[in-house]
């Protein structure tokens, strides 16, 4: 994270923002259950397969197999895009939003919601190098760890401003995460829709300004 410019952490802040919106969204769907933090599912699908409830570990796996699709996915468009990687995972992860909301308003709620998994794991291909995640975009246990490593560099007398990086992209979780709880209950999950508006949005800035190749 320390290698991007400015710009490119702006940018990582605002997708940070989307999957913690989206995130939310699926949480609160789903009762419990994430779209994007896979380290939640995971104890969760021990949870249930502990109690042996059949369903959680059907929806805590299913999740699971999604995401990992997702990323399996976002790997491969950005690895065509090439030098376009950006624009071109986040022009499919808005499809995929985009489908996600199209399949909830026809009544098909639990695939839309499905996809929102799949679009979050597509979205950790935007920041990538060598076949390496770069910057962790939907997940911010190593964001923290990296925050407060920082921190304690910064007390025994390295960069006094290096852990902010880390910090805005929590909080760009965060926010989102707030919008996102706040639009599902003043509309449900029609917030998708704004969700799929964002990530296009953000699609056009990308092509813009060459995030990330």
């Amino acid at each position: 994270m320390m290698r991007y410019d400015r710009r490119a952490i702006g940018f990582a802040v605002c997708l940070s923002c989307l999957a913690g919106y989206v995130d939310a969204l699926g949480f609160i769907s789903l009762g419990g259950f994430f779209v994007s933090f896979m380290t939640g599912n995971t104890t969760r699908l021990g949870i249930e397969l502990a109690g042996r409830h059949a369903g959680g570990i059907f929806l805590a796996g299913g999740i699971l197999a999604l995401f990992v699709c997702g990323v399996v996915l976002g790997s491969l468009v950005g690895h065509a895009g090439g030098k376009r990687r950006a624009p071109a995972v986040l022009a499919s992860v808005t499809l995929c939003l985009l489908l996600s909301a199209l399949l909830d308003t026809r009544g098909y709620s639990t695939l839309g919601v499905g996809l929102l998994a799949v679009a979050m794991g597509m979205e950790n291909a935007v920041f990538q190098r060598d076949g390496e995640v770069t910057i962790g975009l939907t997940y911010m246990t190593g964001t923290l760890v990296k925050m407060g490593q920082r921190i304690a560099g910064a007390m025994l007398g390295g960069s006094r401003t290096a852990w902010l990086r880390h910090f805005v992209l929590w909080l760009g979780l965060l926010c989102g995460a707030v919008l996102g709880a706040a639009a599902h209950g003043a509309i449900g999950l029609d917030a998708i829709w704004f969700a799929a508006t964002a990530a296009g949005l953000l699609t056009l800035v990308a092509m813009r300004l060459h995030i990330a190749e």
